[in-house]
């Protein structure tokens, strides 16, 4: 019938050729969160080390006095970086924990 169209309407046909969109996949990581601890003038240099201790995996006594110094000296310091959800709860017990805390941020 297309055929038959065609040739009253005086049209050409053509096959329709779409892109194909399957092979297009775009593949995103999820972004990392960084854990900051920042400077107060309330908690000791002892109690900052022992939660970093604590509640980030891995964190060696050595790398905890470390990220304590750099708070007082700095003003801040990364402690974790990582997933969103690690990282929000890694983020949610030192807050607890009476460390002040910055906001979540992409790292």
């Amino acid at each position: 019938m297309e055929t038959r169209l065609a040739a009253v309407y005086g049209m050409a046909t053509a096959p329709t050729v779409t892109p194909d969109r399957v092979n297009q996949v775009t593949r995103k990581t999820y972004p990392n969160y960084k854990v900051i601890v920042l400077n107060d003038d309330f908690n000791t240099f002892q109690h900052v080390s022992e939660c970093l201790m604590k509640y980030i995996p891995g964190m060696t006594g050595d790398r905890a006095w470390d990220l304590t110094n750099q708070v007082h000296y700095e003003g801040q310091a990364i402690v974790w970086v990582g997933p969103q959800e690690q990282a929000e709860l890694y983020h949610q017990q030192l807050r607890r924990a009476g460390l002040t805390m910055a906001p979540l941020e992409t790292a």
